[in-house]
């Protein structure tokens, strides 16, 4: 087996290694040791011809000597003297040489031994871990050679309750024929067509699933984009009032403003079809009506008779009609000025002109032309977001109100008045369908209905854009409230936000937690069905068990 010939080969390889290594090291200090012997050689030979050489100077010296008839002795003394400092000189310089040489062996062979004890060490290190590497491999051989022994005991009893069960399967078959009267072929019949309608129900339940995801995963994307365009248009909402109070210099005018016997307020009143109202408010007179363009005029008209001196019938006959001239003509300025700013080109001067009126109308208390703008600003960034047409979208989204600008004689919903005047001016057919449909009146043809549709909710449904009367809040509210506590298991019920979410406590031993969802979908159904309200209203159930105890 490869794994037994892997346990004898791992002993065999660290013998070699060790054996290799101390083989090594012996070499290395015989050869170090053979180097300082042959250094010691020559220092000896070195002094003995250094002796040798002496002894030969000084039998020439005396050679000499006799030769020239000197005091040999004395000579040979001094000669001597001088060769011998010449050896030991010499002498000196290799020893030195010899013991810097051997000094430097020595620390050789020191730097030699400490490696050898490391190697030895690590050699040592080595060994252990193979030796424990060895231990693991045998004990995981072991373990092996255990588990092997298990596996083949398992499987013989499978075996014997695979040939069990096969011999019971084969008798059970042979018992429902004769039971059920069916062969089998019968049998497998009736059971593919069984598990063809479970299959059949299966996939129905996951293909609804797959559609409850995808319509949450579009909601999820539709939100986001809707979120976006509110985010990146919003504006500041004022609501229009019915009243303008207009200031004056002192009490005194009150009397020249009514005129006598109140002709000049009467006079004022019938030119310009507002109510002007003069109480003891100090230093102010209160001008009321519903029509703002009139309301404008008569602010404007008012403040050019103070100004002026002159209140008299005749004069402010005059003033009212320059007045409404100048309007008008403020009204073309304030349509071409806004398509300038919204950068709508190529419309017609009646539309100018019914885009310019917008300022001076109001729905709900929301100024038309302020509401108008906002809406063309979001249809125009949602159409960006879904890859169509962004200055179609803001062109039909400026559009969509036109027809609220229409003289109130003419009878008809106002977006098909606007589908009208737009189809008739020859906009776009999908600014006409836009226009036309935002109220449902007319079946929506292009995408970019639906978003001036969306983006005109959106507008409207904002906090503080449209007002409504107490009353009707509170008996909102109201509704809403006990709509969610007609359910059984609400134990209290709160509207927030102004009535966009409604938040609904349960009993906690009523409403499990899957009931709690199903609460939450009932609530909202019920309140889609038998109330109108604008945008969205968010239903949070809440679900808590408290538990309380006092230490004493």
């Amino acid at each position: 087996m490869p794994e037994l010939e892997l346990y004898l080969l791992l002993p065999l390889l660290v013998g070699m290694c060790l054996i290799t290594f101390f083989l090594g090291w012996y070499i290395h200090t015989k050869i170090n040791k053979s180097k300082i012997d042959g250094a010691e050689n020559v220092a000896v030979k070195i002094v003995a011809d250094a002796k040798q050489k002496s002894a030969e100077l000084i039998s020439e010296a005396e050679r000499r000597a006799k030769i020239h008839k000197i005091d040999s002795e004395k000579f040979a003394q001094n000669l001597k003297k001088e060769k011998l400092l010449e050896v030991k000189d010499e002498f000196y310089k290799r020893k030195q040489k010899y013991d810097e040489d051997t000094r430097a062996r020595e620390k050789e062979i020191i730097e030699v031994e400490k490696r050898t004890r490391s190697d030895k060490e690590s050699a040592e290190k080595i060994r252990a871990e193979l030796l424990n590497k060895e231990k693991n491999a045998q004990k995981a051989h072991d373990e092996y050679i255990a588990k092997t022994k298990e596996f083949t005991e398992k499987k013989q009893i499978v075996d014997k309750l695979e040939d069990e069960c096969q011999t019971l399967i084969i008798a059970q078959k042979e018992k429902l024929h004769r039971i059920s009267g069916l062969s089998e072929e019968d049998a497998k019949k009736v059971l593919f067509e069984n598990l063809l309608n479970q299959v059949k129900q299966e996939s129905a339940l996951k293909l609804q699933e797959v559609r409850d995801q995808t319509k949450q995963e579009a909601n999820k994307i539709s939100k986001n984009i809707v979120i976006q365009a509110i985010q990146r248009s919003a504006v500041d909402h004022s609501v229009e009032t019915t009243v303008s109070v207009l200031q004056i210099q002192s009490d005194e005018l009150k009397g020249r403003i009514i005129g006598k016997e109140g002709r000049n307020i009467r006079a004022f009143e019938a030119a310009t079809g507002i109510d002007i109202i003069v109480d003891d408010t100090p230093e102010a007179i209160i001008i009321s009506g519903f029509d703002p363009f009139r309301r404008e005029v008569a602010r404007v008209a008012m403040e050019r008779l103070i100004a002026d001196g002159r209140i008299h019938p005749a004069r402010i006959e005059e003033i009212v009609i320059k007045v409404e001239k100048e309007l008008s003509e403020e009204i073309i300025r304030v349509g071409e000025q806004t398509l300038m700013d919204m950068s709508v080109q190529g419309v017609n001067r009646d539309i100018v002109t019914l885009i310019g009126r917008m300022k001076y109308r109001s729905s709900y208390g929301q100024n038309v032309l302020n509401h108008s703008i906002e809406v063309a600003h979001i249809a125009g960034i949602m159409a960006a977001e879904l890859g169509l047409d962004p200055q179609m979208a803001r062109r039909a989204g400026l559009f969509h109100d036109i027809g609220k600008t229409i003289d109130r004689s003419i009878e008809g919903p106002h977006a098909l008045l606007g589908y009208e005047i737009t189809k008739r001016c020859k906009e776009h057919a999908i600014v006409c369908n836009a226009v036309g449909s935002h109220h449902d009146e007319i079946p929506m043809e292009h995408p970019i209905s639906v978003l001036v549709q969306a983006a005109d909710a959106i507008s409207g449904a904002r906090p503080g854009a449209r007002r409504e009367s107490v009353e009707a809040y509170s008996k909102r509210l109201e509704k809403l409230e006990s709509i969610a506590t007609s359910f059984e298991g609400v134990s209290k019920t709160y509207a927030i936000q102004a009535g966009r979410e409604v938040r609904v406590i349960v009993e906690h031993d009523k409403i499990n937690d899957v009931l709690q969802d199903q609460l939450a979908d009932d609530i909202a159904h019920k309140i889609q069905e038998e109330m109108e309200y604008p945008g969205q209203i968010k239903i949070n159930v809440i679900r808590e068990r408290r538990s309380v105890a006092y230490a004493k």
